[in-house]
């Protein structure tokens, strides 16, 4: 079994995202689409090779420290190798600082399969990616000349150290202080948790970027930096030379994404943590931004290839599973039906497939827009490209990261006690799975920053490039009659998507953002049915085409059934969604902490 389907690849790079047309641009010319998929084989039988073998084991036999050092299982350090030396780990990088210059939309496809395979191994190179791509935009050419080499080559990993004990998600608490020595460097003192990858024997040194507040700093958010702390500090020519004032204080055990070192890190406990800063001085959360919005992408990604691996998991055991009769049938002695035949396991699948199908076609529009951003001449128009990306940024993380997991606890319950044993895939990718509505920010941050911030940044541009896209599909999906229903649908849902946002400007400007911004969860929620409703019809109109010329398709057949599914059994939650914003119930502000 595939661990995801190239039929349905080809359909969302090709027949949706037209990526072909990439190839127009100077950029991509070099390529072809011999190249975008023999890139997409190499990365399809890595993931199949050296990824999928360890991901139980890893899951099994996670990570454990010594006293002196961190140990992860041989198979890990292997994989990584091959990714980095397939040439993956600088896929979307140019030509000229050693990349293959790919689009990020064609990369997305790549690194869905190794995520797919082993979501927990697949961190580290893509932690390393991320960071590698915020030292490129942000630090000095010194720090740029000195650490990309050992990046880029796997030398080094990167991770992003955020989160302390005392103040989970509220960066502006941070208490991690940065000394000035008057010298090219700080000193680092403080403590960071849930590091992902902050400890392992996988690479010969690991980059930390961390912030921290420079003494004198202002107070909140203004007053963060970002600093670049090796574990090891290095030479001129990048060799190690002594340990840096990073100890590792502990691993933590966690409920899935075993594989992945998740750690406790203490810098400076002898006061001499070397740090360089990143950039200006307190500009380190709007530096980190950039590599926490990659990462949200990508975790929206890895929640939807997860669902998709779980959907699939299932529908092949729903197929040589023998279980019962249809209600019809008295006869005892009759050969038992395979499971899949009974319209409530079908409803399940549907829902994953309409959930997982919908989430990864998002996904990869997401950095569909990215390639379009980098290629787009027009100022204007790039700029308009920006702030729909931003937009969409916490749905593309949050939307994936609800319904991958609803997908697979349908998954399990399909497999039925056969789900609930480890002896099967699915309990495990469930487990893998539920981290993702956690980290890179929860669905209530997510949806704090699309309601608090970007729905009205630069005067709802994106919201406004968001409808235009939207209303482009509709009135493709007009030329086909069998979409009417969908179509008047959406441009009800996209309609009343607005007016509840213009009914919460007003709200959160006469009764204040506690108000206004109380139930801001829901209205994600709210957006993200109707953002994945359109990636459903955008599918649907390149199904009718495609069963123009084959009429007896199955598989554009199947797009048709799950889209149908979404607007009948999803989209509707909308109206009670809008419902309760517009009213701006307070059912839970209002809730007293002594009632509970």
């Amino acid at each position: 079994m595939s661990l995801l389907s190239r039929q349905d690849l080809d359909f969302w790079l090709y027949n949706m995202l037209k990526t072909e047309q990439l190839l127009n641009h100077p950029r991509f010319q070099d390529h072809s689409l011999d190249t975008f998929r023999q890139t997409i084989d190499t990365a399809e039988q890595i993931a199949e090779k050296y990824f999928l073998p360890h991901n139980h084991l890893a899951d099994e036999k996670e990570p454990w420290f010594d006293g002196e050092k961190v140990h992860t299982l041989p198979e890990v350090k292997d994989a990584f190798r091959h990714f980095v030396d397939s040439g993956l780990l600088n896929a979307r990088l140019s030509f000229d600082d050693g990349g293959m210059q790919l689009p990020s939309s064609v990369v997305a496809a790549c690194t869905g399969f190794i995520t797919c395979a082993n979501p927990s191994s697949s961190a580290y190179p893509f932690l390393t990616m991320a960071a590698a791509n915020l030292i490129q935009h942000f630090a000095s050419e010194e720090l740029k000349d000195l650490y990309l080499p050992l990046m880029r080559s796997g030398v080094a990993a990167g991770t992003m150290a955020l989160t302390e004990a005392d103040t989970g998600s509220s960066l502006a608490d941070i208490k991690t202080k940065a000394l000035p020595t008057g010298q090219d460097h700080y000193l680092i003192k403080g403590s960071k948790m849930f590091i992902s990858g902050g400890d392992q024997d996988i690479t010969d040194n690991i980059v930390h970027l961390v912030l921290a507040k420079i003494k004198d700093a202002p107070a909140g958010v203004k007053g963060i930096s970002l600093f670049l702390v090796p574990k090891w500090l290095v030479d001129g020519n990048g060799q190690p030379t002594s340990r840096n004032d990073v100890k590792l204080a502990g691993l933590l055990h966690k409920m899935g994404y075993r594989g992945t070192t998740s750690t406790v890190l203490n810098f400076g406990e002898n006061d001499d943590c070397i740090g360089y800063l990143i950039g200006e001085p307190h500009q380190g959360l709007k530096y980190m931004f950039m590599m926490m919005n990659e990462a949200r992408i990508g975790v929206g990604l890895g929640a939807a290839v997860l669902g998709y691996r779980g959907y699939a998991e299932s529908l092949n055991y729903a197929k040589e599973r023998p279980q019962g009769r249809h209600p019809s049938n008295k006869d005892p002695e009759s050969k038992p039906l395979a499971i899949i035949e009974h319209a409530d396991v079908k409803r399940m699948l549907l829902a994953q497939k309409a959930y997982a199908e919908g989430a990864i076609a998002l996904c990869l529009y997401g950095n569909r827009l990215v390639d379009e951003i980098t290629v787009t001449e027009d100022a204007a128009e790039r700029k308009a490209l920006h702030e729909l990306l931003d937009l969409i940024t916490p749905i593309i993380k949050s939307w994936p990261s609800e319904f991958g997991p609803k997908a697979n606890s349908l998954a399990i319950q399909i497999l039925g006690g056969a789900g609930y044993i480890r002896e099967y895939p699915v309990e495990q990718i469930y487990r893998d799975n539920r981290l993702n509505p956690i980290h890179e920010g929860t669905h209530g941050i997510q949806a704090m920053d699309l309601l608090g911030r970007k729905v009205w940044q630069s005067k709802s541009q994106g919201l406004a490039r968001l409808v235009q896209e939207i209303q482009n599909t509709l009135n493709t999906a007009k030329e086909f009659p069998e979409l009417s229903e969908y179509a008047e649908q959406l441009q009800q849902a996209q309609q009343l998507m607005q007016d509840t946002t213009q009914k919460l400007g007003s709200l959160i400007h006469s009764e204040g953002p506690d108000v206004g911004l109380s139930n801001a969860a829901l209205y994600l929620s709210l957006s993200g049915h109707v953002v994945v409703a359109w990636q459903w019809l955008w599918q649907a109109t390149e199904a009718v085409k495609g069963l123009r010329k084959e009429p007896d398709s199955a598989f554009f057949k199947g797009k048709l059934q799950a889209c149908r599914y979404f607007y009948r059994w999803e989209l509707p939650k909308i109206q009670h969604w809008s419902q309760l914003l517009q009213n701006a119930d307070d059912t839970c502000r209002s809730m007293q902490v002594d009632f509970f």
